[in-house]
């Protein structure tokens, strides 16, 4: 049994160790390409027709805010086109049509597009728009983004080069500073930005269009087979089968777009769980078409990375539940020590992934040094949403289907805001809390075993999963039952 548990548990923590590792090879392109500058092009001469994308669904609080911004932009309203897609069944509908109205009588190009039923939910919606638009470039925003004036000045002119397909902005945060919650998770997006997308875009590896805050070339959404509902995340699948096609995407990591962070946890775990469970069955979808494809090896090694990353998730739990077991085994069979010597090797991976965060950190802002102290609180929340990220990896996996359940957005964006008393919030408790407050218990229990047999080492890590595992759980039963 003790060669069982060991095994599994260095298993684990090697899929893990791989995972983090990866960090370094991204802060080895950052340093390579760190004298790669963005592509600086001009307007065309003629600037081009564009169509504004708005899929939604009961947004009632954030659609004036959008709609606003976008009828604000430095363009054209004779090349501009905006197509309202909403699938509301709430208030969200009277609130839409007013709007459009209004627009539409100061001039603007704009059109409600309502649908009866979500069949495809937002790939539906967006495969329905992109029928009707007359644009020959599509920008895309979710109901949360509060898009700049000047985005379509500084994006189209990347289409210049003819082999582009698709545009990415960085994301801003509009909601940073408003809780704990919100200050980690901000981290965690720049990092994926700052480092993620702007290193694999310089370097020449696949990178994907995260849904929001982009333009497609219209024809290239068309060759690359349209909007697909078969996973969660439409727009990875997309963006993967565009590349393969040898359309070239370009990131622009100096353009950026404001968007509201989930302030509520079950939202955020919405949010996380349709993420984690598109990624996977995106995953399953086009590695086979990426791996016989003729991408250089380094390009198809990454793409495994992107695609895959998600399934650390599992492998959290696993590692987390060994972690007791094996100082009680350490404690009192002998004949391992070899094996305690060598594991020392994996605390490289959580120095990997401190410095990847350091680094996203440092490229976007001046107060850096002061940001990373609410390190430990995302690396610990990581943790915490692993058993509601684990049960996505697993759906996947057996092909077991869902809705696309989209991430409630209130409107918050002052520390004066209160989310609690919104129509949206989420009251209903899911069966994955159950497991983190179990795992809370579990750990403070094995903080106490540590502790007898003088384990010093472990204590850190099981005071890490304590943290994330009772963080999250309570903090789900707090928000869900918040008044």
């Amino acid at each position: 049994m003790e060669n069982f548990i060991l095994v599994v548990y260095l298993l684990g923590l090697s899929i893990l160790f791989g995972f983090g590792m990866h960090g370094i090879v991204m802060l080895y392109y950052y340093h390579k390409t760190s004298k790669i500058s963005e592509p600086d092009m001009n307007l065309p001469e003629e600037l081009p027709h564009v169509t504004v994308q708005l899929p939604m669904y009961n947004e009632m609080y954030v659609i004036e805010r959008l709609l606003a911004a976008v009828c604000n932009f430095d363009y054209p309203k004779d090349k501009l086109e905006i197509q309202v897609l909403d699938d509301s069944t709430d208030e969200t509908i009277n609130i839409a049509q007013r709007l459009v109205s209004y627009y539409r009588e100061e001039g603007y190009d704009i059109n409600y597009i309502h649908r009866d039923n979500r069949q495809g939910f937002k790939a539906g919606a967006l495969k329905h728009g992109l029928s009707l638009a007359k644009g020959e470039f599509v920008a895309i925003f979710d109901a949360d983004f509060v898009p700049k004036k000047d985005f379509l000045l500084k994006t189209i002119p990347q289409f210049n080069n003819k082999n582009v397909g698709c545009v990415q902005t960085r994301w801003e945060h509009l909601n940073e500073e408003y809780s704990l919650l919100t200050r980690a998770l901000a981290l965690a997006l720049d990092g994926h930005f700052a480092i993620e997308q702007q290193v694999r875009n310089k370097a020449g590896f696949f990178i994907q269009f995260n849904g929001t805050a982009g333009i497609w070339r219209k024809e290239t959404i068309i060759d690359a087979g349209n909007w697909q509902e078969d996973t969660l995340t439409e727009d990875m699948d997309l963006s993967f089968r565009a590349q393969l096609k040898g359309w070239k995407f370009v990131f622009l990591n100096n353009v950026t777009s404001p968007a509201e962070l989930p302030a509520d946890i079950n939202a955020l775990k919405t949010q996380q769980f349709r993420w984690t469970k598109g990624a996977v069955e995106t995953a399953k979808k086009i590695l086979p078409q990426v791996f016989k494809s003729d991408q250089p090896l380094k390009i198809k090694l990454e793409s495994f990375v992107l695609l895959t990353s998600n399934i650390v998730f599992p492998f959290i739990i696993l590692v987390a539940l060994l972690n007791i077991p094996l100082v009680i085994i350490k404690n009192n069979v002998s004949g391992y020590d070899e094996f305690y010597t060598m594991m020392s090797i994996f605390v490289l991976a959580s120095i990997s992934t401190f410095l990847f965060y350091l680094y996203g950190q440092r490229a976007l802002h001046l107060d850096w040094r002061k940001r990373l102290l609410f390190f430990p609180i995302f690396l610990g929340g990581s943790m915490g949403m692993a058993v509601n990220n684990t049960k996505a990896v697993i759906e996947a996996l057996i092909n077991k289907k869902s809705g696309f359940e989209r991430t409630p957005k209130y409107n918050i964006v002052s520390n004066s805001d209160d989310w609690r008393k919104k129509k949206y919030v989420q009251k209903t408790l899911k069966g994955t809390v159950i497991f983190e407050l179990i795992l809370t218990l579990y750990f403070l229990v094995g903080v106490g075993i540590s502790l007898y047999y003088l384990e010093i080492a472990a204590i850190p890590f099981q005071l890490m999963f304590l943290f994330g595992f009772g963080a999250v759980g309570a903090l789900s039963l707090k928000h869900a039952l918040a008044k």
